[in-house]
Order: C-alpha cells, then sequence, then structure tokens
C-alpha cells in the first residue's frame, strides 16, 4: 500500500483509514456494550457500581476538547497535527488492556477503574485526532458519508468482535479477552503509521478568536442536543444484555450474539443514515433520528421472551447507528476550520458527559424502579430534542433564505 496522504489520497484508501480506526474502537466497544457489565457483577459489584465505573471510563471523552487543543497547536515530532497522535492512544489503549487481566476489579474497585481511565484516554487521544484528520480532508458534500463509515465502521467492529468475544469470556477466559483485544486494537497502526501530513494552510491554523463560535445559539442547542441523544442511546444500551439477563438468564455467549445483532443495526444505521443525511438534510434526519430512538427504546420495555428480544435489539441497534452519526455530520457542519478538532472535540466531550450521566442514570434507575420503568422514562426523554432541533437548524434555514432573497 502506498503512502497515505490526506488532502491527495484516494477516496477508497481515506475510507479504509478510518474505517479501521473506528473498527478498532468498535473492538472495545463490544466488551463494554456486551460484557463489561456482566464481567463486573461477577465480582458481585452493585449496578450502582457499575454505573458508577462506566461514568468513570469514559470522562476522558469528556475532557479531551484538551486533546483537541494540542493536536490543532502542536505538530508532534513533525510528523503533523494528527498522526503522531493516533499511534500513540493505540498503543497506550493496546498497554491497558494487556495489564488489565491482572487487577481483580472486587479487589481492586478504584484501581480496575483508574487503569480504565488511562485506557479510555489513549481512545480518547486517537478518536480525537482521527477526527481531527476528517475534518481536514473531508469535503462539504461527503460529511454524513465520511460520519456514517466511521460509525459504521466502529459498530462492525463490535460485530466482528461480539460473538468472538462472549465465547472467549465462558470457554477460555478473561484474560484470553483482554490479550485478543489488545491485538485487535493494534491492527490499524500499519495504516496509521504511513500517514503524511500535506503543510497546513493558513486558514487552518489555530486561532484563539474561533472559540467565539461557542456563543452562537445554534452551536449551543447543538451541544445540548448532542449530550440529550447520548444519554438516551447509551443509557439503553447499558442496560439491554443485564435486562435480558435478569429477566430470560442469557449466558454470556448469547449476550455476545445479542450484541453482535446490534451491532449489525449500529451498522446499517449509520452507512444509510450517513448518505440520507446527505441527501435529505441534517434536520429531516435528526427528527427521524429522534422518533425512531423514542419508539426502539419503548420497544425494549415490551419484550416478552428472549425470541422477540433479537428484531427489537437490531432495531435499537438501527436507530443508536442514526442517531450518532445525524450528530456527528451536523456537527461537522458547525465545525470552524482554525480549531477544527479542539472544536468538534468539544461538541463530542459534551455529547460524552451526556453518556457518563446516562450511565450512572440508568444503573440508579434499575435500582429503583426496574429495567422496564428505565427503558420507559428513557425513551420518552427525546421529546426533548424537538425544541433543540428547531433552534439548530432553524438559523441555517432562514440564513439560506436571506441568501436567496439577496440573489
Amino acid at each position: 500500500m502506498s503512502t497515505i496522504r490526506p488532502g491527495h489520497v484516494a477516496r477508497f484508501a481515506r475510507y479504509l483509514l478510518f474505517g479501521s480506526l473506528y473498527f478498532a474502537q468498535g473492538s472495545i466497544l463490544a466488551y463494554f456494550t456486551a460484557l463489561n457489565a456482566l464481567y463486573l457483577l461477577s465480582f458481585n459489584l452493585t449496578m450502582s457500581q457499575v454505573g458508577i465505573f462506566s461514568a468513570i471510563a469514559l470522562t476522558p471523552f469528556i475532557i479531551k476538547i484538551f486533546f483537541g487543543m494540542l493536536s490543532d497547536r502542536v505538530n508532534l515530532l513533525g510528523r503533523g497535527h494528527r498522526q503522531p497522535y493516533i499511534v500513540l492512544g493505540l498503543l497506550i489503549q493496546a498497554l491497558c488492556l494487556i495489564i488489565a487481566p491482572f487487577i481483580h476489579p472486587g479487589l481492586f474497585y478504584w484501581g480496575f477503574a483508574l487503569l480504565a481511565f488511562i485506557l479510555m484516554s489513549g481512545m480518547a487521544l486517537y478518536d480525537t485526532c482521527t477526527d481531527g484528520l476528517a475534518l481536514d480532508t473531508t469535503p462539504a458534500d461527503e460529511r454524513g458519508t465520511i460520519q456514517g463509515i466511521m460509525v459504521g465502521g466502529r459498530a462492525l467492529g463490535v460485530v466482528v468482535i461480539s460473538g468472538i468475544v462472549g465465547i472467549l469470556a465462558q470457554h477460555v477466559g478473561w484474560t484470553a479477552v483482554f490479550w485478543s483485544l489488545a491485538a485487535i486494537t493494534l491492527a490499524p497502526l500499519p495504516l496509521a503509521w504511513r500517514v503524511r501530513e500535506a503543510p497546513r494552510p493558513a486558514e487552518r491554523r489555530f486561532r484563539w478568536g474561533a472559540f467565539r463560535a461557542f456563543g452562537r445559539g445554534p452551536v449551543i442547542a447543538l451541544a445540548a442536543f448532542g449530550a440529550l441523544y447520548s444519554l438516551i442511546i447509551n443509557a439503553t444500551n447499558e442496560i439491554v444484555n443485564p435486562f435480558l439477563e435478569h429477566d430470560f438468564a442469557i449466558s454470556l455467549t448469547a449476550a455476545g450474539f445479542y450484541t453482535a445483532v446490534w451491532g449489525i443495526g449500529v451498522t446499517l444505521g449509520g452507512l444509510t443514515g450517513g448518505r440520507l443525511t446527505d441527501r435529505i438534510g441534517p434536520c429531516q434526519a435528526a427528527l427521524g433520528a429522534m422518533g425512531l430512538a423514542l419508539a426502539s427504546i419503548l420497544a425494549l420495555a415490551l419484550t416478552a421472551s428472549p425470541l422477540m428480544a433479537w428484531p427489537l435489539v437490531l432495531l435499537f441497534g438501527l436507530a443508536f447507528g442514526y442517531y450518532e452519526t445525524v450528530y456527528f455530520a451536523s456537527a461537522m457542519a458547525f465545525t470552524d476550520p482554525h480549531i477544527a478538532a479542539s472544536m468538534f472535540a468539544i461538541l463530542m466531550a459534551v455529547a460524552n458527559l451526556g453518556t457518563g450521566v446516562g450511565l450512572a442514570l440508568s444503573g440508579a434507575l434499575v435500582d429503583a424502579a426496574g429495567y422496564r420503568s428505565t427503558f420507559v422514562i428513557v425513551a420518552t426523554l427525546n421529546l426533548l430534542a424537538l425544541p433543540l432541533i428547531g433552534v439548530i437548524f432553524g438559523g441555517v434555514r432562514r440564513k439560506t433564505a436571506n441568501v436567496e432573497r439577496q440573489t
């Protein structure tokens, strides 16, 4: 494979780079969505403790603005503003996965939480810089498509890995799970290593004044929408497998396959949602994503059997991928090129703050009210997105209308 040069690279090679980096993310996501809660519960932890652990592990995605600012400002070792940080993040993630089996979560709860924090810091670093690289190289009419590929690539990692992870956990052991994930994390390293970034033009050089964009009403509303959507889908996702285990006594292997089905839905939601967003526009796409999430989560509350759960988990995965793609593509549209990675990272960090709140909230709600009531409560939160969508895209429509009148 020839050297990858963003800005001059063939479309397929660029898509392969982004898809493979997000596939590495998906391998870790497969563990956290399919088995992390079950792994911690096996050490006699409570769902509240699982929720707190998950919130701590996701903290790096809330503070990743600093990774974005570092990437925007510092050309590391002369290799660029994105590539060296991507490589470093992958190495940190792999090392933490190698160490993980040696820490007992029941005896060293906070030590295991710290390791998870460091692991996710590595992921947040390469995630932020991958987003920055996408912002630097993606034409405006491909934003939905590239975000769909990244969301789909991550979900494909979940699909491929989930069933394997469940089988390894049940028949081989947890050490095999963590070390396999470490090997998978390193898979995109050759592609990332070959990236050569073009010199940064003046219009993309870091400028502090660009942060004034966060004072605009549509950007504030977009950030709030990101926190809300992320709270909803991740609060739901954390409790799907524990719910199925609680009500229907599914095995670890079955949990892995349910997550694989969910991942297929996310892949379809990302790939089709990205193309659809480019075609119908982000406003209509956001409304559709909100409605689909509302319906799919309410449907989970009505699950009557393990057999019925299969199509409902697929439907929820479709909603998950579609919702994420719409938000990510919208965030790209509002990003200032002078602070591309920083601004996108802030918007993602706010969304991840919603994730952290959602994970802690869902655990507490389950302990207080049960799984099915939690699904209903979380589903209805989608209605709060309606006024936010109006603020986000209403200004865009008014601006477009004014331009058309002037011409």
